[in-house]
């Protein structure tokens, strides 16, 4: 605490201490009056801010020196003065949004005063960050719903660390979710976008019991896997999609549905298929895991996208798309 110049009369003594000592503009300062006596008082910060509190706070908002006056009972002869010093700001960094859904990208950016351009460095502690971890800015998402997540800021300001931690609830969100049925059981694979959560063990599930590509009503008509034999030679299995039908003989094809334009999507043994039509995107199992990619949009059928792996498990037996799960 420091004690400050004091200017007083023989009927009372003025005087004020203030903490911290060495503040910093964006942090907050208490000062505490310790007159001996009085009951109106009158701070003048330096900057144009006043107060009549007995012991008030305030914060600077710009560093420099600023010249801190008590007056008690509004009487010049009691009155006590101080120059504080105020430092660079106290490093802090702001988020992109207020609220934090999960497999979301977020972007944090540092804010830290350094008007004389001093070495200056970052050092960020964030989950799954997707950018550089030492810029100014990182953009991460958090893959754990229900949580509380904590982002660490490191700022090294000419060979001095300031540590800022910040923690953020991240919430859950209704998205689609993958099901598939392998010997060892049931699993549930949660999708968002191109991110995907961990596979999760499940009891079995009567979509996976009900989900067959051996038909489907398609226009108010009926597509049997026999009747389509002849069109589609060795077609083990189907989904027709935007006149399209995506299916399996001897690998993963793509056709109209007239037959026309016939195009092999994965020549590797397909063991399962479907089709998610509320993200337009084809799913399909062969001996090295799930694949995913969009549905083919040509009239040719020509593709140009890159089937992706969605995870690697094996002896795939069926699969199917659940809409909205939470």
């Amino acid at each position: 605490m420091v004690c400050c110049a004091l200017i007083a009369c023989k009927k009372n003594s003025v005087d004020f201490t203030y903490s911290p000592t060495a503040p910093k503009a964006g942090e907050t300062v208490t000062f505490t009056n310790q007159s001996a006596s009085g009951e109106d008082w009158s701070w003048a910060f330096g900057d144009g801010v006043t107060s009549t509190l007995k012991s008030p706070t305030h914060v600077y908002k710009q560093p420099g020196t600023y010249h801190v006056v008590l007056t008690v009972d509004n009487n010049k002869s009691w009155r006590a003065a101080a120059d504080i010093v105020v430092y660079d700001t106290i490093p802090s960094f702001s988020a992109s949004d207020s609220i934090f859904l999960v497999f979301e990208d977020y972007t944090f950016t540092a804010n830290v005063y350094n008007p004389y351009n001093y070495s200056l460095s970052y050092e960020w502690d964030v989950p799954n960050a997707t950018t550089s971890k030492t810029g100014s800015s990182v953009t991460c998402f958090f893959s754990r719903p229900d949580e509380i997540e904590e982002v660490t800021l490191r700022v090294i300001l000419k060979g001095d660390t300031t540590v800022v931690r910040k923690e953020f609830f991240v919430y859950d969100v209704e998205t689609n979710s993958m099901l598939f049925r392998t010997a060892e059981g049931d699993y549930r694979q949660r999708i968002f976008g191109a991110r995907a959560e961990e596979l999760k063990s499940i009891e079995p599930d009567e979509l996976l019991d009900n989900e067959q590509d051996v038909e489907q009503w398609y226009n108010d008509s009926l597509f049997a896997l026999a009747a389509l034999d002849a069109t589609f030679p060795g077609i083990e299995g189907f989904k027709i999609a935007n006149r399209k039908i995506y299916y399996r003989a001897n690998g993963l094809w793509v056709a109209n549905i007239d037959g026309a334009y016939k195009v092999q999507i994965d020549a590797t043994e397909c063991a399962a298929m479907t089709l998610d039509t509320k993200d337009s995107r084809i799913y399909w199992a062969n001996e090295n895991g799930v694949w995913y990619m969009p549905f083919v949009g040509s009239d040719n059928n020509k593709f140009v996208t890159v089937p992706v792996l969605l995870n690697d498990l094996k002896n795939v037996t069926k699969i199917a798309a659940d809409a909205d799960w939470k």
